[in-house]
């Protein structure tokens, strides 16, 4: 997803945290993140991992030591980009390009992934695609259809072909929403498959837990990725997340470490569940 700068001329409001401007890039990592080999060694897949979040994941497990699959559809500079940095820890990193509503396409990432590294430790689904809709008979079917398929039903391809290579100890992470506690009035088929990856993450926790195989989520809130720009405008964009309790949006530097601890053996008794980074907005569940 490109990058989509806005001009906000308003002052910001300072509040502790990492800031933003709505002419900034999003920020993927702390400068003064320090990595303890918590992940030195091991083999992560991560959907989407060229911008936003999925970047700021990739780079969060590359400086904890892990060698990184990225899988994303069609933004190749993005993805070269995010390449590029995720080397510069001194890790190696693969790339992925296509579109995971296809299954055949999930099968042979995770194919490809073994080939290359010879196993695959965690794999995090995050890929997604939203498109607001005032009403619910103003959602497009293509769009409605096209949501379904990128959100959710990858998640099945992915962990159904990955399960011949997962092993105790290893881990499934899938991003959620904070939308899908609290609805969202403009993204209602948005949240309802962000609502079936908090079941499904529940469910396959339960069906994993015999094999130690650990399955865990995070429910994001208002975050400011370049997807946000690109599908939201005017008063929209200019006061996303001036709601939440903190009073701003949220980096994906702010979430990546939550996903380090999902990802190593910090969150060794910790499965089915979902962390909530959401700047504050209190949710039941």
């Amino acid at each position: 997803m490109k990058n989509v700068n806005i001009k906000e001329t308003e002052k910001q409001e300072t509040q502790p945290g990492l800031q933003y401007k709505m002419d900034m890039t999003p920020v993927s990592i702390r400068e003064d993140y320090k990595g303890s080999e918590k992940l030195k060694g091991k083999i992560m897949l991560i959907t989407g991992g060229d911008s936003g979040i999925g970047k700021s994941v990739a780079l969060h497990f590359a400086r904890e030591g892990a060698h990184i699959a990225i899988v994303y559809l069609n933004e190749d500079k993005d993805a070269l980009g995010t390449k590029s940095e995720v080397e510069k820890e001194g890790v190696e990193c693969i790339l992925f390009k296509g579109d995971l509503k296809k299954e055949e396409f999930c099968k042979e990432v995770i194919e490809k992934t073994i080939a290359h590294f010879g196993t695959l430790n965690c794999l995090i689904n995050n890929a997604a695609v939203q498109f607001p809709a005032d009403h619910i008979e103003h959602i497009d079917s293509d769009h409605l259809k096209a949501t379904f398929e990128t959100n959710i039903l990858p998640y099945f391809y992915l962990v159904q072909a990955a399960m011949a290579h997962l092993k105790s100890g290893d881990t499934i992470i899938n991003t959620t929403s904070v939308t899908a506690y609290r609805g969202s009035e403009h993204l209602i088929d948005y949240a309802s498959t962000k609502g079936s990856i908090v079941s499904f993450t529940r469910s396959l926790s339960k069906s994993l837990a015999v094999k130690g195989i650990r399955v865990n989520g995070v429910a994001p809130g208002p975050i400011w990725t370049p997807l946000i720009p690109a599908t939201f405008s005017g008063e929209d964009l200019k006061n996303f997340g001036k709601d939440v309790p903190l009073g701003r949006p949220g980096q994906p530097a702010e979430l990546g470490p939550a996903y380090v601890f999902l990802a190593s053996q910090d969150s060794s008794y910790m499965t089915g569940q979902i962390l909530h980074i959401n700047g504050g907005e209190i949710i039941g569940g």
